[in-house]
């Protein structure tokens, strides 16, 4: 099935995203900055990424607007999942170039979809 990129500097919802996708057949990857998680996209080529906002360093805006922009990460497709929960911040993250936008706590039923109508 799809190999995942959860790139998010929580250890917690790293850990619940982790579990909810294996155990739904998904391969998982995971980073803990944006900076890796740009690095691991480029060298691992995953189906999808779950890209969370706010990170030190490169926040998940700025790591969104670098793979989209460059040659060997622009086809794949980023879902922001995130705690802001703002129109703005939803628009935002649609114009950097992600694809969906969920806000935690994910639902199971509308994380899955979103990847697979997105992934597969």
């Amino acid at each position: 099935m799809s190999k995942v990129l959860i790139i998010d500097d929580s250890p917690t919802e790293t850990h619940k995203l982790t579990g909810l996708l294996t155990k739904n057949g998904f391969t998982v990857l995971s980073a803990a900055s944006g900076e890796l998680g740009i690095e691991m996209a480029r060298n691992e080529q995953p189906d999808v990424v779950l890209m969370d906002i706010v990170m030190p360093g490169v926040n998940g805006f700025q790591a969104v607007r670098q793979l989209k922009r460059a040659k060997d990460t622009g086809h794949i497709p980023v879902i922001i999942v995130t705690s802001k929960d703002q129109e703005t911040d939803r628009v935002w993250g649609v114009r950097q170039g992600a694809r969906g936008y969920l806000t935690k706590p994910v639902n199971e039923k509308d994380l899955l979809t979103a990847i697979r109508q997105w992934a597969e």
